[in-house]
């Protein structure tokens, strides 16, 4: 190795007081080898280049970078780039879309009884003022009775097992809960809630909402008759028009699917009932009055 040898040479010129022509050709090396320094380029150029590309294109990965700069003529290699560029730390960091487990198609069947399966879903909407907010919707399958819907910024897993606790406290305890693969859904902590209750969560297949019908279709009455025809300033508002909207969908609103009938008519007359616990009004919270308020 050329490096080995012009190691060789210096020894024997300052150990043994040989000339460096004749100790180079003792070891067979070249004067003009034994001669040569290197010099390394300075990464200056490219760390500048680098540097003006991760701020006016943050999103531009290494390769972007390399074949941009390539365009401008600078034919630097590609491996001494991108030594700088993590050297730099621009490395963009890959997101990993998380896989959900394979998900059972199940045929959409309506239940027998009330609390075999009940249904939930999340919407989205804003206030006047511009801030987001959510609705937590929860229905039972049997008679499509609305049993929830909670309004807030933010709703998280744990708000949704506090959620169900108040539910299960008056209605009673569900076989199952059909919902899609949310991220609230889909946590840990609900899954162990449910386990300890007793309940099974069934997911739907991703991106096919319709094996989710009985929810789709709620959201949809809610979204034409509350959230899209009313425009709430605070979000007491948007809660309290939805407990009395609610009311007025269990009770009064013919539902086409039950030949006509209210939600809570159809539990009675079906299950030849009038004590099983339904959602109450508000006192205080008239949908007429509401709407006049609104208007």
């Amino acid at each position: 190795m050329p490096v080995e040898r012009k190691e060789l040479v210096t020894i024997a010129v300052k150990g043994h007081k040989a000339s460096i022509r004749q100790a180079c050709k003792w070891f067979g090396l070249s004067s003009s080898v034994y001669y040569y320094v290197s010099k390394r380029s300075s990464d200056e150029e490219i760390r500048h280049h680098l540097s003006e590309l991760s701020v006016l294109h943050n999103r531009w990965g290494f390769w972007m970078m390399h074949h941009h700069l390539r365009h401008l003529n600078y034919r630097w290699n590609h491996k001494r780039v991108y030594r700088i560029y993590t050297e730099m730390g621009l490395n963009l960091r890959r997101k990993h879309k998380k896989r959900s487990p394979m998900r059972v198609m199940e045929p959409l069947l309506q239940p027998i009884r009330p609390n075999i399966t009940w249904s939930m879903d999340f919407m989205h909407d804003v206030l006047s003022n511009k801030i987001n907010f959510r609705s937590l919707n929860i229905i039972d399958d049997y008679n499509r009775e609305c049993l929830a819907i909670t309004i807030d910024t933010t709703l998280n897993s744990k708000r949704v097992i506090r959620q169900l606790e108040q539910l299960v406290g008056w209605r009673g305890m569900p076989q199952k809960i059909r919902v899609d693969n949310g991220p609230e859904f889909i946590a840990v902590a609900l899954e162990e809630w449910t386990k300890s209750k007793g309940i099974e969560l069934k997911y739907i297949e991703p991106g096919k909402p319709y094996q989710n019908g009985y929810m789709e279709r709620f959201n949809r009455s809610f979204r034409e008759e509350v959230l899209d025809n009313y425009c709430f300033e605070r979000l007491s508002e948007a809660q309290t028009m939805a407990h009395a909207w609610m009311w007025i969908y269990n009770n009064q609103r013919p539902h086409t699917a039950l030949s006509n009938k209210p939600p809570v008519t159809f539990l009675q007359q079906h299950q030849r009932t009038s004590t099983f616990p339904t959602f109450q009004k508000d006192v205080g919270t008239e949908w007429e009055q509401l709407v006049n308020i609104t208007y």
